[in-house]
């Protein structure tokens, strides 16, 4: 074929629903870290793996691994021929569409129109729109997973998309599924407007389990809904029904575990998160849990960095949760913060202050993550530089860094308040502190006060004349 026909066949290719035409592409996730997670759904044997393999061809191919992206479609399309043959069509239309645009890349055109003749055929009595793909169910859905595996920031997207599939076909469990567990994911993000109602996703876990009672799965993420909203006996119930069910599957185990360690039965969540890892060896999760686990076994004296003499006579418990954060992270360095962040807090919490500062400057290297996610940095670091460093000034301005974020988390809310603080306490002391006085215009600033602004940032003139982001600030104000 000719480049002209290359470029007509790529015109084709823009048209099709599939992994190469969604968002993200490879500039806005962290692929290593996305290839992991999928790889763990597919180890932990969890329905609907077809779609694993397809997300993990689209991210083979980003990776120029185009042969072991051929091997994953055809994992995919066999599962589809031995688990939905009466809907193989339907479902293997995103399929199709990686293989088209994989062949594509590889420069097997002949190849890429051949499955674009496919999906022509498949999609011209589904739909009366574009001639190689139909937005049914399976399309929205699928899509739907796929932006609630890459990245917290394609979560509301996921949920759009469930939300369609089930405009078409409303007793769809796995778009009920998909788009509880979006909604459920959204409640638990502060800042978020779904975090104001935590109470729609049991709602929508609940009839999941109408339609499938046996969902074993389903029954532990409701019950950790449930949990959150402080239902707390028949979230006991659930939890004990879906270790009876399904005792083996990883998914259900490592939740069941947060579950039991989140009502302070450490022992009990420990035994499941070893089981657990026993199947699924290198899940991030599992590590972060037992981390988590064994910090709770950790006799804590009151304070936020205490030194307790029980603490320190706990070297294998300590040891214990430094190994399992830090295999928690192993292989997702830019993503999984909280691990990484629990990492620097036990290594505070045991005077290893170096190896503290070293993780929270590793942290504060990271670009394009969440703005939350920032915002915890900023909190964590400034709290270190503050309470251990004694630097007041590296603390301020991480706080203030936090603040500065247009994103109303609760991280962000604490910054607010240890600048406050912060601030309240300096001007107690000296009524003249310039720097306090410039952090009261600031946050009177963000809030909107342009009068209280302006008192405070010409009361820090009056204090230090010529300070040029105080005059830039009060110019601006003024505009």
């Amino acid at each position: 074929m000719s480049n002209t026909a290359g470029d007509l066949l790529k015109e084709k290719l823009d048209q099709l629903q599939c992994h190469f035409t969604w968002r993200p592409q490879k500039e806005t996730i962290d692929v290593e870290d996305v290839i992991f997670k999928l790889q763990d759904s597919i180890d932990m044997n969890l329905k609907y793996k077809e779609q694993s393999y397809n997300q993990l061809a689209f991210l083979n191919c980003l990776q120029c691994g185009c042969e072991e992206a051929i091997q994953n479609l055809k994992e995919a399309e066999k599962i589809l021929k031995e688990n939905h043959k009466d809907e193989f069509e339907r479902r293997s239309i995103i399929t199709y569409g990686n293989f088209a645009w994989v062949h594509y890349h590889m420069g097997q055109l002949t190849e890429a129109q051949s499955y674009l003749d496919k999906l022509e055929m498949i999609c011209k009595p589904l739909s009366d729109g574009p001639r190689y793909t139909a937005m049914i169910p399976e399309v929205y859905g699928e899509k739907g997973w796929s932006l609630l595996s890459s990245a917290s920031e394609y979560y509301e997207e996921a949920k759009e998309c469930f939300a369609k599939a089930l405009e078409q076909d409303p007793d769809n469990t796995e778009c009920i599924m998909g788009y509880a567990t979006a909604l459920s994911r959204l409640e638990s993000m502060s800042g978020t407007p779904e975090s104001r109602d935590q109470s729609q996703s049991v709602k929508h876990f609940r009839q999941v389990l109408e339609l499938d009672p046996d969902d074993a799965v389903a029954m532990v993420l409701l019950a950790l809904n449930l949990q959150r909203l402080r239902q707390n006996e028949e979230a006991n119930e659930l939890v004990e029904q879906a270790l009876q069910k399904n005792s083996n599957l990883p998914y259900v185990l490592r939740y069941a575990a947060k579950y039991y360690r989140q009502k302070s039965s450490v022992e009990k969540a420990i035994e499941l998160l070893k089981k657990a890892l026993k199947l699924t060896p290198h899940s991030g999760f599992i590590h972060h849990q037992l981390g988590l686990c064994y910090r709770n076994k950790l006799k804590y004296s009151h304070g936020r960095y205490p030194r307790n003499p029980e603490f320190q006579q706990n070297p294998e418990l300590i040891n214990l949760c430094k190994y399992h954060f830090e295999k928690a992270f192993e292989h997702r360095p830019r993503s999984f913060i909280k691990a990484k962040l629990d990492f620097a807090d036990i290594c505070i919490k045991n005077g290893e202050y170096s190896r503290a500062e070293e993780a929270y400057r590793r942290l504060m290297d990271l670009v394009d993550i969440r703005p939350e996610n920032i915002q915890s940095i900023c909190l964590e670091a400034g709290l270190f530089e503050l309470y251990q460093k004694r630097s007041e000034t590296n603390a301020v301005r991480l706080f203030l860094k936090g603040v500065k974020i247009e994103y109303n988390s609760r991280e962000r809310e604490k910054c607010r308040m240890n600048l406050e603080k912060w601030a309240d306490r300096k001007l107690s002391v000296n009524a003249r502190d310039s720097k306090a006085l410039g952090i009261k215009a600031i946050l009177y600033q963000l809030d909107g006060n342009t009068g209280g602004a302006t008192e405070y940032f010409e009361k820090a003139l009056e204090f230090d004349p010529g300070n040029e982001d105080y005059v830039s600030a009060l110019s601006q104000l003024h505009i």
